[in-house]
């Protein structure tokens, strides 16, 4: 039995099992389009870091069985997302991957933007969009939990293989956002503090601003409260299942 999925509401689903279906972007009706990019050249003066990258969105998200989600997948690019500050208009919504990397005494990392981004102080699970596959490969879950391990090595100094990351639950949040988190291998404090210094290093030696400003463990959604800024809408759910996993 297929079940199609609430399109709004901060909530977790268990996934052992995530079926990739890619379809097309729906027709934009010619006004819309134009606002959307009048929206967008806004966007990109006030924060000219941002860019007009490949990305994907979500086009549909059903429940086919336990555990078991259907995924449908839109090649867009970031620019689609100005959709949202036009009135009327309805955008997709985006698909990122995140991962929960505990520690050893069953802390949860969660990190902090940096002002350069377009969430700059919000604390949220180290990721990053879905990017679609490029010419010739597919995007299966092998290629989204690269994705998943290729955010950790570069964010966190983390590296870890893809197939140590283990896809875990989905969460349905602000614009019907859909994240895909992965659980990590537990490491040490030490460990994780001295790779992201590295990280943040290695982004400074490139001339780049890093894409986090910092870190924070936390064992409790009590904790997690506690962290002065805003906070991505699926962290205290997500913290509140793992936190105590090691």
């Amino acid at each position: 039995m297929t079940e199609t999925l609430p399109p709004v509401g901060i909530d977790l689903f268990d996934v052992e099992r995530l079926l990739l279906t890619e379809v097309a972007e729906p027709p934009l009706p010619s006004d819309d389009a134009e606002a959307r990019d009048r929206a967008w050249e806004r966007a990109v003066r006030a924060n000219p870091a941002l860019f007009d990258g490949p990305v994907v969105a979500c086009g549909g998200l059903e429940r086919t069985g336990p555990r078991i989600l259907r995924l449908s997948w839109v090649r867009v690019t970031y620019r689609h997302y100005a959709l949202r500050r036009v009135p009327g208009a309805t955008a997709l919504p985006s698909l990122f991957v995140n991962v929960v990397q505990p520690t050893g005494d069953g802390r949860v990392l969660a990190a902090r933007m940096s002002p350069a981004t377009a969430a700059p102080g919000r604390w949220q699970l180290p990721g990053g969009s879905v990017e679609p596959p490029e010419d010739g490969a597919v995007l299966d879950e092998s290629a989204l939990a690269g994705q998943a391990a290729r955010e950790l090595a570069e964010e966190l100094g983390i590296s870890v293989v893809a197939e140590e990351l283990r896809l875990r639950v989905a969460t349905r949040g602000e614009n019907g956002s859909v994240g895909l988190t992965y659980l990590a291998p537990a490491l040490s404090e030490a460990t994780l503090r001295a790779g992201f210094t590295a990280a943040a290093a290695a982004e400074r030696v490139q001339g780049r601003v890093p894409e986090l400003d910092g870190i924070a463990l936390v064992r409790s959604p009590e904790e997690l409260a506690a962290l002065t800024g805003p906070h991505a809408d699926y962290l205290e759910p997500v913290v509140r299942r793992f936190a105590g996993c090691r």
